[in-house]
């Protein structure tokens, strides 16, 4: 079939695939992904070169040879075949436009977390690569000489993902995030109290108070592994009396105030800061963008990407809600001519879909010679993804190959759904969409593509096939494989998405 030539055009892609974008179901779907129809295998379209973006020059290079690719696709044709229709496959050359495979690229698909490649990149170009999540705390009452204040304290949440305890966030993010008890010392700072007769109130409005996704219609969905709210404490865990993660996390300022010497007579509860009457005391931030899009990408936290997709929305769109976090993702690629069905922010809804094709115009546009805006962005998120048998979600992948330490991809995983996207040494960008098929079966099949790729651009190989081990990083030969505790492809959890 002909090749769709988007990737190696224009800077900006410049045309329309006619591809189908409707959603497959209700919101709340959980079950199998619906039949996408057949995709026509029809071969993998041969060496296909293009003009490279004319914003950008590119170094000259040499297109693969017939031989080369004639391997890759007996490598593609053989790792395909036990798959079954519903699986897409696209990968380009950036530096030729020379088109490696393209098998349905234009048929969309459920991208499962690969998803969290189209809400994090938005993230970064919206918010900035230094941008940053804002909890306050604001004073309705009087500070009296003495150091009393008479009123309530409220705590403001703005969606930071990381706010929590100093053990929680060493622990779980070493130590990267906001602990509630910097923000206690710099409340007493500001207000140099030293006793507050009142109560502190968590004010969770910045988003609305549903606690899970699209794909459990909302409700606590245990993929998350948290509760999401604009004010969640170590991830919106709650106790007893305090039923609500604004409630807690209130609870738990005024728990770091007691244990400073501030006494605190009210119970602690959730709350919305009045209209008129509070003043403002002082806020803490979250981790930068950038740290917080590397905490997300690397073990695929789904719980992280739904908090940031309902601050987008909070920002830049209608509200906190994974509606209108959605819909800013949704117009941002549309900028990029690219029209995926978004549904949430991580890839656990079903009704996420999307095309190998548009996955792999948006790693080309964030790519060296792609959209010039986009270049710190794209830099980023190479940094911030799994690197093949050494970080994240590949870590246990890999090990031993050409692509160790040399590929740096987005996994998804659902039940039935397990698909691949990123960077072959920063020259070969890739997507592989695989639905209605066995996960483990598919992961060997993007493995071996992977490895297809990686050998393109290393041409002599030892006699097994892969590198030998002194051509790859130490790092790939002594990674002792392991998994985040959020990563959430986990042992009892299904459906998950990594």
């Amino acid at each position: 079939m002909a090749a769709p030539t988007r990737p190696s055009g224009a800077t900006a892609a410049t045309g329309t695939t006619g591809r189908q974008t409707g959603h497959t179901g209700p919101a709340g779907h959980t079950g199998a992904t619906g039949p996408t129809g057949p995709t026509g295998h029809s071969g993998p379209t041969r060496h296909t070169t293009h003009p490279a973006p004319s914003s950008h020059a590119l170094p000259a290079a040499p297109l693969l040879s017939e031989a080369a690719l004639g391997r890759l696709q007996r490598v593609v044709a053989t790792a395909m075949k036990p798959l079954g229709a519903d699986s897409g496959i696209y990968a380009v050359d950036l530096a030729t436009g020379q088109v490696l495979y393209d098998d349905a690229a234009t048929t969309p698909r459920n991208p499962a977390s690969v998803e969290k490649l189209y809400t994090l990149t938005t993230a970064l170009a919206r918010f900035g690569l230094k941008g940053r999540l804002t909890t306050s705390v604001y004073a309705d009452g009087r500070l009296y000489s003495d150091g009393t204040f008479r009123g309530d304290l409220y705590l403001r949440g703005g969606g930071d993902p990381t706010f929590g305890g100093r053990h929680f966030i060493g622990e779980h993010y070493g130590g990267v995030g906001t602990t509630v008890g910097a923000l206690a010392v710099k409340l007493v700072a500001a207000l140099h109290v030293r006793k507050i007769e009142g109560s502190i109130i968590g004010d969770e409005s910045d988003f609305d108070s549903r606690r899970g996704g699209p794909s459990t219609n909302f409700a606590v969905d245990a993929n998350l592994v948290g509760q999401l709210s604009a004010l969640a404490f170590d991830r919106g865990v709650i106790a007893a009396g305090y039923p609500t993660p604004p409630a807690y996390s209130a609870f738990r300022l005024a728990q770091a105030l007691r244990s400073r010497g501030i006494q605190v007579t009210g119970r602690s509860r959730a709350g919305t800061l009045p209209a008129t009457g509070a003043r403002f005391v002082t806020s803490i931030a979250s981790p930068t963008m950038t740290q917080l899009v590397a905490l997300t990408a690397r073990p695929s936290d789904d719980f992280f990407a739904e908090m940031l997709l309902k601050a987008l929305g909070a920002r830049f769109g209608a509200g906190g809600t994974t509606a209108a976090g959605a819909a800013v993702v949704s117009q941002f690629l549309a900028r990029l001519h690219l029209t995926p069905a978004v549904a949430d922010g991580s890839g656990l809804s079903r009704d996420d879909r999307t095309s190998p094709l548009d996955v792999v115009t948006l790693l080309r546009d964030l790519s060296t010679g792609g959209v010039p805006a986009l270049q710190a962005v794209g830099a980023v998120m190479r940094a911030s993804l799994p690197v093949a048998a050494e970080s994240g979600t590949l870590i246990l992948r890999l090990h031993h190959t050409v692509a160790a330490g040399r590929c740096v991809a987005k996994t998804g995983t659902l039940s039935d759904a397990s698909d691949l996207a990123g960077w072959c040494d920063g020259s070969f960008a890739f997507a592989f969409l695989m639905n209605h098929v066995n996960v483990y079966s598919a992961e060997n099949a993007q493995d071996a593509l992977a490895i297809g790729l990686a050998r393109l651009a290393t041409p002599a190989q030892s006699p097994a096939g892969g590198a030998s081990s002194a051509s790859r990083p130490a790092s790939s030969r002594t990674a002792t494989p392991r998994r985040s505790a959020f990563s959430s492809f986990e042992p009892g959890l299904s459906p998950a998405t990594t």
